[in-house]
């Protein structure tokens, strides 16, 4: 690898492409040379507000010259073609959202599958990510992690989606609302226990920058009490090694189903498989405890 790596598509022959850029959290300073440079020379830029783009240029004393154009849900796939065509036209199209990386929760990804679709230049400025930021702020094993967006809003998806990271045993980072925390970790209270650990991290690079750590039980309360405000990010420990009861502690399960007309086999079998343990060996005790 080069110990100075181009800048830009045209460093590198390459007479446009398209751009995805990370930019500032919160701080202006956490900016890179490279997208001041990008912000000042791409021939169109298709920010997530065009407003916040133009404040986050004047507070870097960045002048954009290319053309500005809105890109956010609701518009990203009617603005596809032509930012296409600007890149088949030899044009460098800057990607950037209101803080962090494009396509991570965030307008951009269905522009890169279809520009990588027709084998179109795409690179990445790298920066400012709140999902690295929580993960090394939380204090939490986050050696293997993966990320799950926004959490589900409605009460029922967000106990079955948390059902589904019982036996997760990565750190799960997410984001969610101020107004929806309380309820949120709530739900996680009761779907994966108070001795969960887990840390909620809020207006990261910012000003009012607070990571309240703790277990569920703890969380769960201080968000009753002394609700969080701004953007949160929340990191959970993965689950922990699920430990097997003692055998001999379930032989009065299997001899229960055995009173109820179940094969002593099959009952054995069925709750050996529930609890995680080897079927012949609770079969054998059941047998044993029977005689």
């Amino acid at each position: 690898m080069d110990d100075a790596p181009d800048s830009d598509f045209r460093d590198r022959g390459v007479p446009g492409g398209l751009v995805l850029a990370a930019t500032p959290l919160g701080d202006s300073r956490d900016a890179s040379p490279r997208l001041c440079e990008a912000l000042a020379t791409a021939d169109v830029v298709a920010a997530e507000d065009t407003r916040r783009l133009r404040s986050l240029a004047a507070a870097l004393g960045v002048t954009v010259h290319g053309r500005v154009v809105s890109h956010y849900d609701a518009v990203e796939v009617a603005r596809m073609p032509r930012l296409l065509a600007d890149v088949r036209a030899g044009r460098t199209v800057l990607v950037v959202t209101d803080a962090g990386m494009p396509a991570v929760s965030d307008p951009g990804y269905r522009l890169v599958a279809a520009a990588a679709a027709e084998g179109l230049p795409v690179t990445c400025l790298p920066g400012p990510s709140a999902v690295t930021t929580a993960l090394v702020l939380s204090g939490l094993p986050v050696e293997r992690f993966c990320f799950e967006g926004f959490a589900p809003r409605r009460d029922g998806e967000r106990r079955r989606w948390l059902a589904t990271l019982v036996a997760e045993p990565r750190a799960v980072v997410f984001f969610e609302s101020p107004h929806r925390l309380a309820d949120t970790l709530a739900a996680a209270l009761d779907v994966l226990g108070p001795s969960r650990e887990a840390a909620v991290c809020r207006e990261l690079t910012k000003k009012y920058e607070e990571v309240r750590r703790g277990t569920l039980a703890v969380l769960a309360a201080g968000a009753v009490d002394d609700p969080v405000r701004g953007e949160v990010t929340v990191v959970l420990a993965g689950a922990g090694p699920v430990v097997a009861p003692p055998v001999e502690s379930l032989v009065d399960a299997v001899q229960e189903r055995v009173a109820a007309g179940e094969r002593l086999k099959d009952a054995a079998a069925a709750v050996a498989e529930a609890a995680g343990v080897p079927k012949r060996e609770l079969y054998n005790a059941a047998l044993a405890a029977r005689d």
